[in-house]
């Protein structure tokens, strides 16, 4: 009898103490401050800068393509340099999760590899025969839990035919059997669950579009799609290991396998690409600029320089840190690679 007594509250005890934990949330963040000294440094690159990454704000990586000597350039924290090593690499994208461990996505499938003290090809990876694959895009929660994406070319020309590269410790292709169009994001939610993002060529025969896709016990289900046009594209992000989904004017999150709204912006200059650190911290593209949400409104960071002209000044990739942000910003009117870094008042 005692013995049962005593299981019994063990157990009631455990149910107790779990039931305290599950019901514990997490402090609301504050809203982001926006007194940001602006900085403007000039990329030297034959094309334009479209991926950048850092371990710290004294260690930044930024790729662009095309000299085959400049692709890859990196800030100390006082200048942008280039290295002027010959490497037979197309860097299209970029990742890492120290100093010591980055990664460079190319084309014709390469991945190189940066150990603190020199780049090194990695892989040369091929799908169903195909060695001319591109990655434009790569990113992972962890070393050994790293993706590569993008694409190889269809039957008709077109960069339809998806490809997503995994690495846990070796790298092998996923089955993208149920895709279609280049794999731009892969991030994985707080529950373990893929989204994917991909451009679709219509091939001239229906509009261009862009797709959401989630992956789940090895099927693809599209959750979400659109024509690839300013005001009407979709896209997804990461914002503290949550993902978010940019559905035309719309910033939602995936609430009970549903999309929830948390942001609606009423205004036509949104280009539908975010950034950010919490929920209340965001960064939003604009046509003619940089706009932030605290939370509560939306104000603009700064304006572009040629904000009317089209097609429009881009900001490609951002690197954000506690209090200083990097983007990446092409002017198409002057040709101009931008870094627009922004550190937050003392």
């Amino acid at each position: 009898m005692k013995l049962k007594t005593i299981t019994i509250i063990l157990l009631s005890f455990i149910c107790f103490i779990s039931c305290i934990k599950d019901n514990i949330t997490e402090p609301e963040p504050e809203p982001g401050r926006r007194d940001y000294v602006w900085t403007i440094d000039t990329i030297d690159s034959f094309n334009p800068v479209y991926r950048i990454w850092g371990s710290s704000p004294t260690d930044i990586w930024a790729v662009s393509s095309g000299s085959l000597t400049d692709d890859i350039h990196h800030f100390d924290g006082k200048n942008w340099s280039t290295d002027g090593i010959f490497r037979l690499l197309y860097p299209l994208s970029i990742w890492g999760f120290s100093s010591n461990n980055v990664y460079i996505g190319g084309a014709n499938g390469k991945i190189w590899y940066f150990n603190g003290t020199k780049w090194n090809e990695m892989v040369s990876l091929t799908k169903d025969g195909h060695s001319d694959i591109f990655f434009d895009n790569i990113w992972g929660d962890s070393p050994n839990d790293l993706y590569a994406f993008g694409a190889y070319l269809d039957e008709k020309g077109y960069a339809n035919n998806s490809v997503i590269a995994h690495y846990n410790g070796s790298w092998s292709m996923l089955n993208t059997d149920g895709l279609i169009g280049i794999v731009e994001r892969v991030f994985i939610s707080e529950d373990k669950l893929l989204y994917i993002r991909t451009n679709r060529s219509g091939a001239g025969q229906f509009p261009d579009s862009t797709l959401i896709y989630k992956f789940y016990k090895g099927e693809y289900t599209k959750l979400y799609g659109n024509r690839w046009t300013k005001g009407l594209q979709a896209d997804i992000g990461i914002i503290n290991e949550e993902v978010y989904f940019i559905l035309g004017n719309i910033i939602a999150k995936r609430i009970n396998d549903q999309f929830d709204t948390i942001l609606l912006i009423d205004d036509k200059n949104f280009y539908q690409r975010i950034w950010g650190r919490t929920s209340k911290d965001i960064f939003l593209l604009m046509t003619d600029g940089l706009a932030h949400y605290n939370g509560e409104n939306i104000e603009y960071l700064f304006n572009f320089t040629h904000a009317v002209d089209k097609p429009w000044t881009q900001i490609y990739g951002g690197a954000i840190f506690e209090n200083e942000v990097f983007f990446t910003v092409y002017e198409p009117p002057t040709d101009l690679n931008l870094i627009y870094h922004g550190i937050l008042k003392e």
